[in-house]
Order: C-alpha cells, then structure tokens, then sequence
C-alpha cells in the first residue's frame, strides 16, 4: 500500500474552520465569512511556512503571535480581503491553535 505524509495528517480544513467558527463571539461570526476564515487561516500557514515553521524536523517552534497577527491584518489589508483589527486575528489565531491541539499535532 502507497502512503504519503498526507496521510498522517488529521488537519482537515472543513472541520477547522468549522471548530474555528463555534470559538468565535457571534458579532466575529456574522463578520467572517467561511471563505474569509480559510484566507486568515492560510495566511497564517503562509507566515509559519516563511518563518521555515513547517519543516519536517521535529523542533520545538515559538510562534510570536503579535508577529502573526501584524503580517495577517497587513496582507488582508493589501489583498482587500479586509480591514481587521488585532483583538479579530487573535480570536481567529486563538480558536485555530485549539483546533490542532484538538488534534493532538502540538504533542511530541
């Protein structure tokens, strides 16, 4: 049987951007839509893939969450996907970690 790192990854993006939806206040709700949720949390995966976060190394990796949300709000800004604030970002980056913690993929 062909396996691939693929494979032994439980992410799914359905589902975290549904976990990442029920985290969030209902006035964040009504302002982010599903598709606006996937371009944050790309974003993120955007930064942690410049950062070199994404190896396939098993280190131990210290995010700066204020870091995080600056280059978040500055690319939505620039793409025009939408103008956020920090305490917004931090409830999306929030609820996204508990999704993958969830998950059990911050275990070593």
């Amino acid at each position: 049987m062909e396996t691939n790192e693929n494979d032994f990854l439980p992410y799914d993006e359905v589902d975290a951007i549904r976990f990442i939806r029920n985290q969030l206040p209902q006035e964040l709700k009504e302002k982010l839509s599903d598709d606006a949720l996937t371009y944050i949390v790309d974003l993120m995966y955007e930064f942690y893939e410049e950062k070199g976060y994404l190896t396939e190394e098993d280190v131990e990796v210290d995010i700066d969450l204020d870091e995080l949300t600056a280059y978040v709000i500055k690319n939505a800004k620039r793409d025009d996907m939408g103008n956020y604030s920090a305490e917004e970002i931090q409830f999306v980056v929030d609820a996204e970690i508990a999704y993958c913690d969830s998950l059990g993929m911050f275990e070593a």
